[in-house]
């Protein structure tokens, strides 16, 4: 069973960098498959967004309001997800979590419905400040 942990979130002021990880245990047979994994927020109050997917071929999509900034990556050998995030805004504060599915219908894609991911991990918290 895969099972997620994030990691990396704090607290940095506008203009500033952090990267998210995300390092998935007993996904060795996942990486066999075709997956999608994702990046989600959820500040509170608001619902569930997707940030940014990547899939088992290295294909990537982003929100409009992060594209530019974010960028999702994955270090297969080190079973890790990653989100690289650049020129933060007070507006991308929340909590940040990764999620992964075996992919075998439906688009890997930013759009795709939360409720579609198999796992997920606890989140990290992002907060930037003004």
């Amino acid at each position: 069973q895969v099972q997620l942990v994030e990691s990396g979130g704090d607290s940095v002021q506008a203009g500033g960098s952090l990267r998210l990880s995300c390092v998935a245990s007993g996904a060795g047979y996942l990486y066999r498959t075709s997956y999608c994994m994702a990046w989600f927020r959820q500040a509170p109050g608001k619902p569930r967004e997707g940030v940014a997917t990547i899939n088992s071929a290295g294909t990537t999509t982003y929100a409009n309001s992060v594209t530019g900034r974010f960028a999702i990556s994955q270090e297969i050998a080190a079973n890790t997800l990653y989100l690289q995030m650049n020129n933060l805004r007070s507006e991308d504060t929340a909590m940040y979590h990764c999620a992964v599915t075996r992919w075998d219908s439906g688009n890997c894609d930013t759009g795709r419905a939360w409720s579609s991911y198999a796992t997920w991990g606890p989140g990290t918290q992002v907060t930037v400040s003004p």
